[in-house]
């Protein structure tokens, strides 16, 4: 009899975390086919302001350089008041940035709704967090892998239906983006149960930290696991940033791509996304390690957006994608998953709120880096230039995550107790 309650326990507890996993895979669909949508948008928003490229990459800087200052502030506030108050609040503000944008006929106006939905917008490590929450070390990969596939599959349906609405009027798109958040916001109220318990929450907010904690980041970059590989997400999180922030306004410059063009293809490497971090994350992390998986997504990476760069026609972009699909998808996740196992539990809101935040940095600089050379300098250089940069950081990584003295392996580093 005891035998069978035990039983029964283990598969109520399971079937409530793949509820709440397929809840939060939900939420991050609808939030990320609402951001999916704005992309192949703005570039064209900014041209019938009369945007030149440099500014349209400083109105594509501005939202996460917004994130960058509202991330770290939901992440703690997450790890202190829950996660599902701090996920409402932040949609919510996707749906106002929203209607601003939908509203907007000058340049100023735009800056404004990308602002406000920036500050609001770095709820993705809230979610991560939550899934930490609720899985263990071993299947931690796989879950968070999940977050990638909801941001792959909106991508795939956001741009492309950005770009064909974008064809009725800027504002369509903008619009459905508003009803969407909103909807969201009804699915967290309505179905998303708290994942952290108050006694928890009262541990952590006994501790007495700082809700925007600047000792807290700077103790983050020297911690001895945190902090290597922080480094390496920065570092490539940069020349990443380059060719999601500018894809849209580099295939405009260089192959006089329209909004529904660009939504194609953006959709196209939101289906390779979806597939590898939905389908193959899963069997990559049983069958190698992570400092495989990082040491091969940055080599790949670098390789194809190099390719990227000198790219003049179709057939060849339709090529380069998959594997720069696979290298960005395999890289992200990858480290996430790192910097996960290496805190305590009631540390990795903050800790994947400062990702976030790093991440934000990294698509504040790709985009005003990339609008300047393509203005400036020639429509290959952004594409070489994160390349170079990838490939750059590689002798790097090897040596300060899979080198490091006395561990054979990163496995090993952050398998440690």
């Amino acid at each position: 009899m005891r035998f069978f309650r035990v039983r029964s326990s283990s598969r109520y507890y399971e079937r409530m975390k793949r509820h709440r996993l397929a809840i939060i895979f939900a939420i991050m669909f609808v939030n990320m086919l609402a951001l999916g949508i704005v992309i192949p948008l703005l570039p064209y928003l900014a041209e019938s302001t009369g945007a030149t490229e440099f500014q349209t990459g400083l109105l594509v800087a501005a939202y996460p350089l917004s994130q960058l200052f509202g991330a770290p502030l939901l992440g703690r506030l997450s790890d202190r008041y829950g996660r599902k108050p701090v996920l409402l609040a932040s949609v919510f503000g996707t749906a106002v940035g929203f209607v601003i944008l939908a509203v907007a006929g000058t340049l100023p106006v735009l800056f404004l709704g990308r602002i406000i939905d920036g500050l609001t917008g770095g709820n993705i490590n809230v979610a991560q967090a939550y899934i930490t929450d609720v899985t263990d070390r071993k299947e931690r990969s796989r879950a968070l892998g999940l977050i990638g596939a909801a941001f792959g599959l909106g991508f795939v349906i956001g741009p492309v239906t950005g770009g064909l609405l974008a064809e009725i009027s800027y504002a369509t798109p903008a619009w459905l983006g508003a009803g969407l958040a909103l909807l969201n916001m009804l699915a967290i109220g309505l179905f998303l149960p708290e994942s952290l318990t108050p006694e928890v929450r009262a541990r952590i907010a006994g501790k007495k930290r700082a809700i925007f904690d600047v000792a807290g980041f700077r103790a983050a970059l020297s911690h001895p696991r945190v902090g290597p590989v922080l480094t390496v997400r920065t570092a490539t999180g940069i020349s990443f940033a380059i060719f999601e922030t500018m894809f849209a306004l580099w295939a405009i410059t260089s192959l006089g791509f329209k909004p529904s063009q660009t939504g194609m293809f953006l959709g196209y490497l939101g289906i390779m996304s979806a597939v590898i971090q939905g389908g193959l994350m899963g069997r990559l992390t049983r069958r190698f390690s992570d400092d495989t998986l990082l040491m091969t997504a940055i080599l790949v990476t670098g390789v194809f957006l190099g390719i990227w760069g000198f790219t003049t026609s179709v057939p060849l972009l339709i090529a380069i994608i998959p594997p720069l699909a696979f290298g960005l998808a395999v890289g992200q996740t990858t480290m996430t998953s790192m910097l996960s196992k290496s805190v305590g539990r009631d540390e990795v809101g903050s800790v994947l709120g400062i990702q976030t935040s790093l991440m934000s940095l990294t698509r504040v600089l790709a985009p005003i880096i990339g609008g300047f050379l393509l203005e400036h300098a020639t429509v290959w250089s952004p594409g070489l230039l994160a390349g170079i940069l990838t490939l750059a950081v590689a002798p790097f990584a090897f040596k300060t995550l899979c080198l490091a003295p006395g561990r054979d392996s990163c496995e090993a580093v952050f398998d440690e107790e």
